[in-house]
């Protein structure tokens, strides 16, 4: 049985790419949290929707996520 050489795991996402992506999903995923604050602070009780809350707290998330991600690989923290 012959055995293959092993192929080396390759980034999908060029490594110049990462404090670029970084930087715009961080700022993206700020501003969203942003509105979430705001709109928690001037929207009433009554008026609030859940659905939207939770939609745009995990699009929060996952921008602030792969954002800080990508730093981490920016700055050498391979994880």
């Amino acid at each position: 049985m012959a055995q293959s050489a092993a192929k080396a795991i390759s980034s999908p996402v060029p490594d110049v790419w990462y404090p670029t992506l970084a930087v715009f999903m961080l700022a993206f995923g700020l501003v969203i949290t942003a509105s979430f604050f705001i709109y928690e602070a001037t929207s009433s009780r009554k008026s609030r929707s859940l659905a939207k809350e939770l939609v745009t707290g995990a699009v929060a998330s996952v921008f602030l996520g792969f954002g800080s991600l990508f730093l981490l690989l920016a700055s050498g923290v391979y994880v």
